[in-house]
């Protein structure tokens, strides 16, 4: 069932994407050499707990963390841990979620540690390009086909692929509600936009091919092991478009 926001609760969708997307920064200052993935866990937790806030992630399904940090080849649901050590040319996808007043923001990024290969920037680039090409499109009486089509066009045009097995989601009081949003489709076709909704939009992307493996801990791998990338925002839509509610200012 999709649930469409009234103005108030649009505003503490606000607050807890604030909230996440002030954790997904400060994250970003720890992706150096040297530092280990459960290290940025404990930042992020500590971050969204001073602002009053819980992390949407820790406990959601048995997960053991507070953020989902998946670096080079790993797509996304990686576990923090204090063996995995960053290294310099490696990427690390982010992602985060906070829940404030009862309602969940959801965001990720693909930072750098140092200094990357061209290779693996133009990716980070790519993913990063389709989710905003697909933001930009977004307004009430659009489909979720032209978000989908928008984001598959744009990647695959420049050779990467999009991971088919794990698609974008409603967001609300739940952190995962209806609707579906792939990132693969038909423009015009899926289910009409209406204002008042709100939803993840989350490119995955791979250098290599589609597919996907998922591991005993739940984390996924490119198949082949080719680097991946993941982008996300939460956004509200209106009649004049999209909202981002994931940003920090």
């Amino acid at each position: 069932m999709i649930i469409l926001k009234t103005d108030r609760e649009l505003q503490s969708m606000k607050k807890a994407g604030r909230i996440a997307a002030g954790a997904l920064n400060l994250a970003k200052t720890a992706v150096k050499p040297g530092v280990t993935t459960i290290d940025i866990d404990r930042m992020i937790r500590d971050y969204i707990e001073s602002q009053g806030a819980k992390p949407s992630f820790l406990g959601y399904g048995g997960f053991p963390a507070s953020a989902c940090i998946s670096v080079n080849n790993m797509v996304i649901h990686g576990i923090p841990s204090k063996t995995c050590v960053l290294k310099q040319g490696d990427i690390v996808s982010i992602d985060v979620g906070a829940c404030f007043e009862g309602y969940h923001g959801d965001t990720a990024a693909t930072f750098s540690c140092e200094t990357i290969s061209n290779q693996a920037q133009s990716l980070i680039d790519v993913t990063k390009e389709s989710l905003f090409e697909a933001i930009k499109i977004v307004r009430a009486g659009s489909h979720i086909g032209d978000i989908s089509s928008t984001v598959q066009g744009y990647v695959e045009s420049r050779g990467y692929s999009i991971v088919r097995d794990f698609v974008g989601h409603g967001v609300g009081t739940k952190l995962h509600e209806d609707p579906s949003v792939p990132n693969f489709g038909v423009k015009g076709r899926g289910l009409r936009l209406d204002s008042g909704m709100t939803i993840a939009i989350e490119p995955m992307v791979n250098m290599g091919k589609p597919d996907v493996t998922i591991l005993p801990d739940g984390s996924v791998i490119t198949s082949d092991g080719s680097l991946s990338a993941h982008f996300e925002h939460t956004i509200a839509i209106t009649m004049e478009g999209s909202l981002i509610l994931t940003l920090e200012d």
